[in-house]
């Protein structure tokens, strides 16, 4: 979703924290939404005409409220589709729009947490993303090595028509990496700096299943 102005965005968003789940941008995430102060977060959010939530990861827990505090990095998305399940549930995709910092949690009334988000730092990702400092062949050689290693199945011709950006972009999301792991992914300033950083995780993970050199795969 490029050529975004980012002063058309709200800077007061809801906000839907979940451990290990990130949406980067131009991504698509799917959520299955089933708390009650959630899925009034969904209706609130359908009645606006952007229709945003940001997706955030928690960082610890707070002795003093009980609840608990935010990675300091998390990513707009838009409602692109929903459906209304008879249980009282939404089944939503939510799509990519831009990275924000939290400037500050607000003090609300709605059952659902809300933040003033600071999108300076990320108009990055409102231009076209630059892959020419990836090396594809090599990034693709680790994917197929690390499903290989983890026994899991995989379309490999499709993998191999994914956009570099995608690719990068939605091994955070897909691949069952650790929370911190995912957070360093979302905060990587560029999509080359993030694709490097995958390359380093992917080599790691290697290692560590094979014992095997991860340079033997260059």
């Amino acid at each position: 979703m490029k050529n975004i102005n980012i002063q058309d965005l709200s800077r007061k968003i809801p906000i839907f924290p979940l451990t290990g789940a990130v949406l980067f941008p131009g991504t698509q995430l799917p959520l299955n939404i089933f708390e009650p102060r959630y899925v009034q977060m969904i209706d609130d959010a359908l009645a606006t005409p952007g229709r945003l939530l940001g997706m955030i990861q928690p960082a610890s827990q707070s002795q003093e409220t009980g609840n608990k505090t935010l990675k300091k990095v998390g990513c707009v998305g838009r409602i692109s589709s929903f459906n209304e399940a008879e249980d009282n549930r939404y089944l939503i995709t939510l799509s990519g729009v831009v990275r924000f910092e939290v400037d500050e949690e607000l003090d609300v009334t709605t059952p659902y947490r809300q933040v003033l988000a600071n999108y300076d730092n990320f108009k990055v990702d409102t231009e076209t993303q630059n892959s020419a400092g990836i090396d594809r062949a090599k990034l693709l050689a680790l994917v197929k090595r690390y499903l290989e290693h983890r026994k899991i199945l995989a379309d490999w011709e499709i993998i191999k028509q994914t956009p570099t950006e995608q690719l990068i972009n939605y091994s955070g999301i897909l691949v069952p990496f650790t929370s911190e792991e995912k957070q360093l992914l979302l905060e990587a300033k560029t999509l080359t700096t993030r694709g490097h950083a995958l390359e380093a995780l992917y080599q790691s993970y290697i290692f560590d299943l094979s014992g095997e050199k991860s340079d033997q795969l260059h």
